[in-house]
């Protein structure tokens, strides 16, 4: 296999415009990530009734936790690849790529089962209104059915990522959404398939997008070498990656069980708050896609520079990383604060659902600030291979605050889901101050390998 994919080296030179460029690779590739769930919320609310709508909400807020959860677990494939490119050390790349696709294969398969005997039992957890629990099955269920693909993709990006590597999952999944689109235009509004017909469009397009990426890697081949027989279980090396996926994944779990409550919350004020949480989750999505894309970047970087030694040049990138992802989302956070109510209107013609969708964006707009610091710091945690810590502050943040504050001002009359929504301000402010106070601590200062 010829060696032609290019590893992108970022340990010297300058850092601002490859930073950017690179960000800019991920954002794009996540906007169209994110056109799957928006394409599905949008057409559904167009051509569909609201029970639908619901449903796609519901399902698809659960299917997010699990495909954050995934994404997260690749992540300690892009950085242990990562720390080894910049370290200088390419002879395991093969081997450690090997050990991810074996075990992300086998955790599809024990996923998929999970989640298809347990769907209606998601539903009934969730809330879902009685008039949508039948649609919301089966999307649960549809979905789970293309597990493998959404966990190969994480994979193959993760592993792109390591190699610094923005641009070829763009391409794929650039024409993967395109494919979504069209199979959400034919199966709802062609042929009236509603919730179902949009979880059927989402796997088909996650399969070719999949299938694009593979095609393009055996085509132009691994900078190492690989081999097929490499892919196989690895004690060490799959310990290697779980050390540190494994910690983000159980952080993006109960971040993600944490907004699965309070959408339970939500769903008891009925079908049309249900739907504006779903449509103001799918805006959402959009508006962190700034703070998100640097935390990945962040992470590429920080791992090279770690792997390195130059950890004087990683915390630079963090500082870079932090000013510019804050003034691009003050320009997002002002525009969602202020449009909510026409951006909603993309989604749906109900006034009533654009309402309270508007009502829950308002209060992430200000969110949206407030994460472009604490994205950045865990971008530069996560490149370091702290994990643990990234860990314990998320767990602080999602229970020991987000949720109970949720509950607490669900109750406050006139209950609105403005209200409710500015628990996540609130808990990214003290999640803000532990990361900042916890990199300026002594024991932190170098971070030159020791603890987590």
């Amino acid at each position: 296999m010829s060696s032609q994919l290019e590893v992108k080296n970022y340990t010297e030179g300058p850092i601002i415009m490859p930073l950017v460029k690179f960000t800019g690779l991920i954002m794009s590739t996540m906007i169209i990530q994110m056109l799957y769930g928006a394409a599905d919320m949008l057409i559904v609310g167009r051509y569909s009734t609201p029970d639908n709508v619901s449903a796609v909400s519901t399902g698809s807020q659960l299917m997010m936790a699990l495909t954050m959860v995934i994404a997260e677990l690749s992540m300690g494939t892009t950085v242990v690849l990562g720390q080894r490119i910049g370290g200088g050390d390419r002879d395991r790349c093969g081997k450690i790529i090997g050990a991810a696709l074996f075990f992300f294969l086998l955790l599809a398969a024990v996923l998929t089962v999970v989640m298809l005997a347990c769907a209606p039992a998601a539903s009934r957890l969730l809330n879902a209104p009685p008039e949508a629990f039948e649609g919301t099955v089966s999307y649960i269920r549809i979905c789970s059915a293309g597990l493998i693909f959404i966990t190969l993709y994480s994979v193959q990006g993760g592993i792109l990522r390591g190699l610094g590597d923005a641009k070829m999952p763009l391409v794929a999944v650039s024409i993967a959404g395109t494919a979504n689109i069209a199979g959400d235009l034919l199966l709802v509004c062609g042929w009236d398939m509603g919730a179902e017909g949009a979880a059927w469009a989402t796997v088909a397009s996650q399969a070719l997008s999949v299938l694009i990426t593979t095609f393009i890697i055996r085509r132009k081949g691994l900078p190492f070498p690989f081999e097929r027989s490499m892919i196989r279980y690895s004690r060490s090396l799959t310990a290697g990656i779980l050390r540190i996926g494994a910690p983000l994944a159980i952080h993006d779990f109960l971040v993600g069980v944490s907004f699965l409550i309070i959408l339970g919350i939500v769903n008891r004020f009925g079908v049309t708050a249900s739907a504006g949480m779903g449509i103001a989750e799918k805006i959402i999505g959009f508006i962190m896609l700034c703070p998100s894309s640097f935390s990945q970047s962040t992470a590429t970087f920080v791992a090279q520079n770690f792997g390195a030694g130059r950890i004087s040049r990683a915390r630079t990138v963090l500082r870079l990383a932090i000013g510019i992802s804050f003034c691009c989302s003050c320009v997002i956070g002002c525009l969602s604060f202020i449009g909510g109510m026409q951006l909603s209107s993309i989604f749906s013609p109900d006034l009533q659902i654009c309402k309270a969708s508007s009502d829950y964006l308002r209060a992430y707009a200000i969110d949206c600030l407030l994460t472009s610091f604490l994205f950045c710091y865990i971008g530069f945690l996560n490149g370091c291979g702290r994990t643990g810590f990234v860990l314990l502050q998320g767990v602080i943040g999602a229970f020991a605050l987000r949720v109970p504050l949720s509950v607490l001002f669900s109750m406050i009359e006139p209950g609105s889901l403005f209200t409710i929504a500015l628990a996540a301000p609130c808990t990214t402010v003290i999640q803000n101050i532990i990361c900042h106070f916890y990199l300026r601590s002594p024991g932190q200062h170098r971070l030159d390998g020791s603890g987590s």
